[in-house]
C-alpha cells in the first residue's frame, strides 16, 4: 500500500509539473491583461485631465510567437481602450527575418487621437544594423513618431504636455568600434534643456533603471519602460526568477522615484525559454490626472 501511495503521489506531482509547464507555454503567453489606472502628474495642465496614455513594450516579433495575427489581435485590443496616445517602449524585433518583419506591418492600424511614438530598444540593435534601419522605414510609412533624442509638445488651450525619447542604453555603450565625442549623459543633458518650462513631460527610455538619473533632472513626471518583460516568471515571495542588467530594480510596475513616477510594463512579447508564469502580457493604460 505504500509503494502504490507514493505511486500516486508522484504520478500527481508529474501530471501537475506538466500541467504548468503546458500553461506556461501555452495559455499565460496568450492571456493578455488590459492594465488600467490612474496618475495624478505634478505639472499637468488642467487642458489634459484625463488624457489616456496606452504603453505597450517588447514585441518581440519573431518566427515562432508572435506572429502577425497575434499583434494584430494586441493592436485591435489597443484601438478598443480609445487611447489619446499610444507609446512603445523598444524592442520590436527578436530576430530580423521575413516572418517577424512581416508581423510588424500589422501597427499600422494602431489609432490614437495624438498619434503613435515609439523607441528602440536593445533588441532592436542585436539583430543587425538593418534592424534600426527597417524599423524607422516602417515608423515613416506608418506616421509612428520616432521619439529618439526627440521632444514632442502637445498643446490644447495654451497648455502643453511633452513627450520625450531617448536612445536605447545597451547602444550607447556596446558599439566601441563608434567613437564618442559626445556622452550618453550629455546627450540626455542636451535633451532636457529642449522640454519647456511649463508643462508634463513624460519620458520614453526602454531601460527602465535609467529612472535614477532621469528622477535627478527633476523635469520628468513620468518615465515609462519595458525591457525586463517583469522577469516573465515570477514565484510567490521570490518575484522575478531572471531580470536582464537595467532592468532589475525597476522591474515590474509602479514606482516613486524622487519625485518622478516610473511604470515598468510587462510587455507582449518573449526571449527564450518562452513561458510566462505569474507574469501576463500586458497593454497599460494610464489615464494622467491633475495632482
Amino acid at each position: 500500500m505504500e509503494w502504490k501511495a507514493a505511486g500516486a503521489v508522484l504520478v500527481g506531482a508529474l501530471g501537475a509539473i506538466g500541467g504548468m509547464s503546458y500553461y506556461a507555454r501555452r495559455i499565460e503567453p496568450s492571456w493578455l491583461e488590459v492594465n488600467e489606472f490612474s496618475l495624478a502628474l505634478p505639472r499637468l495642465d488642467s487642458a489634459f485631465a484625463g488624457y489616456r496614455i496606452a504603453h505597450i513594450s517588447d514585441i518581440h516579433a519573431d518566427t515562432t510567437w508572435m506572429d502577425y495575427a497575434r499583434l494584430q489581435e494586441i493592436v485591435q485590443t489597443v484601438n478598443q481602450q480609445h487611447p489619446d496616445m499610444v507609446v512603445i517602449t523598444g524592442d520590436f524585433l527578436s530576430v530580423y527575418e521575413p516572418p517577424a518583419l512581416e508581423a510588424l506591418k500589422a501597427l499600422r492600424f494602431l489609432q490614437a487621437r495624438d498619434g503613435v511614438f515609439a523607441v528602440l530598444g536593445n533588441h532592436d540593435h542585436r539583430v543587425g544594423t538593418q534592424g534600426p534601419a527597417y524599423l524607422r522605414a516602417l515608423f515613416t510609412e506608418y506616421g509612428i513618431h520616432d521619439a529618439t533624442e526627440m521632444v514632442f509638445s502637445l498643446e490644447r488651450a495654451g497648455q502643453m504636455l511633452h513627450i520625450v525619447g531617448l536612445a536605447d542604453l545597451f547602444q550607447q555603450r556596446k558599439v566601441p568600434s563608434v567613437p564618442r565625442t559626445v556622452s550618453y549623459q550629455e546627450k540626455f543633458q542636451a535633451v532636457v534643456r529642449k522640454i519647456p518650462e511649463q508643462g508634463a513631460a513624460i519620458l520614453l527610455v526602454h531601460e527602465p533603471d535609467f529612472a535614477d538619473v532621469a528622477a535627478k533632472a527633476q523635469r520628468f513626471d513620468l518615465q515609462l519602460s519595458g525591457h525586463s518583460h517583469g522577469g516573465q516568471v515570477r514565484l510567490p515571495w521570490l518575484g522575478a526568477l531572471r531580470l536582464p542588467p537595467l532592468g532589475r530594480k525597476y522591474s515590474c510596475g509602479l514606482y516613486r522615484v524622487g519625485e518622478m513616477w516610473q511604470y515598468t510594463t510587462r510587455g507582449l512579447g518573449m526571449k527564450l525559454p518562452q513561458v510566462r508564469l505569474n507574469c501576463r502580457p500586458e497593454i497599460t493604460m494610464i489615464t494622467c490626472c491633475v495632482q
